[in-house]
Parts: C-alpha cells; structure tokens; sequence
C-alpha cells in the first residue's frame, strides 16, 4: 500500500501543479477579447480540465491494479516471469512517441506545419510499433509456458499491459484524428493556419507524456525492481 499511496501522491502534484497552470481560476467576463470571436477564451483551459479529470481516474485504475499487484506477489504460489527482452525496445518506443510529440507541440506553437505532420506521424508510428512489440512479449512468454491461468504473475503481466494498452488504443483514435487534421491544412508559407488544432496536439502530448509514465512505474514493477520498496513499505504498515 506505500508504494500505491506514493504513486497516488506524485500523480496528485503533477495534476495540481499542471492545473494550476492551466488558468482555471481566471475570470473570462473580465477579460478583454475580440468581438465576435466563435472560440471562448476559457476553452482550452475546458479542455485540459476535461483531460486532467480522466487522467486522475486512469491514475486510480492503475493505481488499485498496482496495489492488487503488490499484495498478490507476497503469496506462497507467485512465481515470477522471466520479462521478455523486447518489454526494453517497447519502453524506448513510448518514450520516442512522447518525444515526437513534446516536438510536435513545438512545432505548432510556431506555426512549422511540416515539422508538425513528421512528428504527428513519427508519434503514431512509434505507438504502434509500442503496441506490436507488447504483443510480441505476450507471444514470448506464452511460446515459453507462462500462460495466464498458468500463474498468478504471468496474469498479472497479461492484465496491467492489456489495460495499458487499451488506453493506447484510444489515444491512437484521438492521435489519428489530430493527424488528419494536421494533413489536411493547406501548406502556405508564413500563413497562421496552425492555431485551431495546436489544442488538439497538446492534448495528445500531455495523455502521452501520461502513458509514458504510468508504463515506467509499471515497468519497474515488472522487472521486480521495486521488490524492496514494497518489502520495506510493508515493514512500515506492520
């Protein structure tokens, strides 16, 4: 329970710290804007709080399945998995996506569309080679006997990667829409076209960046290197 009620805590100073950045407290009839502007000056921050509040339920889901995790593999019948070697490539390939689309937010932010679409598509490509190398892992571990029914930890594997990759599935929907859009603006030099979809970018960046660091926790879980943080938090509980 330390270790959940740790993860628990930075997810919660990350979410304050970002939502205080957010300008949710800002008063929009006090602020001066453009007659007749179609967009609400309080949109974005709409948005992001709309993103923030399923990141902290995403956040919780893990968390529980982190605390389930942890109290399963005290038991007398856990037999830990020998993690296949390509769970490190696939840990390489989300952190390149998160990459491709912290550039992709810059490349918006300063109206660079080529630069934009590269990153867009390097993003989802490396998602998706995240995914097929997940697959691979699973088809490693069941060529080699670890099936889920076989033992408690290789169902374990089985569960928290199949959710992790189900929420990358539907960030690839929202990605993929993004990307279209981004592919379908005309290409004019010096033309500000790119302000309408750098929220969609952003948004897509931030859930990514997200993934990127629920997939390291449960990484280092995985790989048992945080068996004596756990050991040490259940000494403190009892």
């Amino acid at each position: 329970m330390g270790v959940v009620l740790g993860f628990m805590v930075v997810v919660a100073a990350v979410a304050g710290w970002w939502l205080s950045r957010q300008r949710l407290t800002a008063k929009p009839w006090l602020e001066v804007g453009v007659i007749g502007d179609t967009a609400p000056p309080s949109a974005p921050a709409t948005a992001k709080l709309g993103l923030g509040t399923f990141l902290v339920v995403a956040s919780s889901l893990f968390a529980l399945l982190i605390s389930a995790y942890s109290m399963r593999m005290a038991m007398a019948d856990w037999r830990a998995l020998p993690m296949p070697a390509v769970l490190w490539f696939s840990t390489g390939l989300l952190m390149l996506a998160s990459l491709a689309l912290h550039i992709a937010v810059v490349a918006a932010r300063c109206d660079e569309l080529g630069h934009l679409r590269s990153s867009l598509l390097a993003a989802g490509l490396c998602s998706l080679a995240f995914l097929a190398a997940q697959l691979q892992a699973w088809r490693e571990l069941a060529a080699a006997g670890y099936f889920s029914a076989a033992n408690p930890a290789s169902a374990f594997f089985y569960l928290v990667t199949a959710i992790h990759g189900a929420h990358m599935l539907g960030g690839l929907v929202a990605l993929g829409r993004t990307s279209a859009r981004a592919f379908a603006l005309p290409r004019e030099p010096g033309a500000k076209a790119l302000g309408g979809i750098t929220l969609s970018v952003e948004l897509c960046a931030i859930y990514w960046h997200f993934l990127l660091l629920v997939w390291l926790v449960l990484f280092s879980l995985l790989m048992r290197w945080t068996d004596e943080l756990i050991e040490i938090c259940r000494g403190l509980l009892t």
